[in-house]
């Protein structure tokens, strides 16, 4: 089971990657892109008295005649790259499945676990964004690079042999605590694609024409984003602090006290305070969504600070994460 789990991780990222291009095919030559309104531009004479031809503006350029939802090449690629990408997400819950299974445990009891269930955890949030809000269907160029990211890191750098857990961690409050961690973090993750493109479409829409603002002509619309980002935090930041909590409780059964000062401890905490600033600025009629979308992106870095930074650098109560 453990060889047939390492296996599922390899379709899981070749098929994530397969749909990132797939996505990035329809980002480039769907009919609202630059590329494609580029291909039917027809320079047009517009009054001959007032100085001979010129190109007509994009407005009022023809539209690309296979734009339409159905015909359209780019349209195809992105209804391949969602079938790429369940079929991805199916490999991925089964690698978790089978690993699991060899380990006779809860998948999550090392870095390269937390990683797999966390990345599993946001392909979930995406599919669920991608089923309401079809029209973002753009995004997934970028959330399948980060999940591609991810796994890739975790199968070369954080793997780890199925294994018993250390003595620390045979306790229910695994399955509790790192599972309420793990979750909110992939819920976290789909926020910061959606918090990120949010603010590369409002610079493009103030008219910032450098990369990356320039990618931003062919993402939704920056209200649709913001609404999405804010749903997607206020959805997952209870998660989280449930999370912390019960680490707490745990924490206490463990090693006698609820807060020990610990790296993990306190960047779970700061991770704590940047999402609930995030929350009270949203919640705030003053305060701009750009500089709200800004906070939400600062809070995913403290997620990787917490995930990475901490596990891999510093020593502490949680530094038997396998690595």
């Amino acid at each position: 089971m453990g060889g047939l789990s390492n296996q599922l991780l390899v379709v899981t990222i070749l098929c994530y990657v397969l749909a990132m291009m797939a996505y990035a095919i329809e980002y480039a030559f769907g009919g609202r892109s630059i590329i494609a309104r580029a291909a039917v531009r027809e320079p047009a004479l517009v009054g001959a008295a007032v100085g001979g031809p010129t190109v007509l503006p994009e407005s009022h350029l023809p539209a690309e005649p296979s734009a339409e939802p159905g015909r359209s090449g780019g349209h195809k690629a992105g209804v391949v790259a969602v079938v790429l990408t369940i079929l991805g997400y199916a490999a991925h819950v089964g690698a978790l499945v089978t690993r699991g299974i060899a380990a006779d445990r809860a998948p999550w009891g090392n870095m390269y676990e937390f990683v797999m269930m966390a990345t599993a955890v946001g392909m979930t949030a995406w599919l669920v964004v991608l089923a309401k809000w079809a029209n973002l269907r753009h995004l997934g160029l970028f959330v399948t690079l980060v999940a591609s990211i991810l796994l890739a890191v975790a199968g070369m750098t954080l793997y780890v042999p199925v294994g018993p857990l250390v003595p620390a961690l045979h306790s229910y409050w695994l399955v509790i605590h790192v599972g309420a961690a793990s979750t909110a973090s992939g819920i976290f993750l789909v926020g910061f694609v959606t918090a990120a493109m949010h603010l590369i479409r409002s610079g493009y829409d103030a008219g910032k024409t450098r990369f990356p603002y320039s990618l931003g002509e062919r993402l939704p619309q920056a209200a649709t984003l913001e609404r999405v980002t804010f749903r997607i935090h206020a959805f997952a930041f209870p998660i989280w602090t449930f999370g912390v909590i019960a680490g707490a409780i745990w924490a206490e059964a463990a090693w006698g006290r609820y807060w020990n000062w610990d790296p993990k401890e306190i960047w779970s905490f700061i991770a704590w305070v940047v999402y609930a600033c995030y929350l009270h600025a949203r919640s705030t009629p003053s305060v701009s969504r750009r500089l709200t979308s800004w906070i939400a992106v600062i809070g995913w870095a403290t997620m990787l600070v917490n995930l990475f930074g901490v596990n891999l650098v510093a020593n502490g109560l949680h530094s038997y994460a396998g690595v």
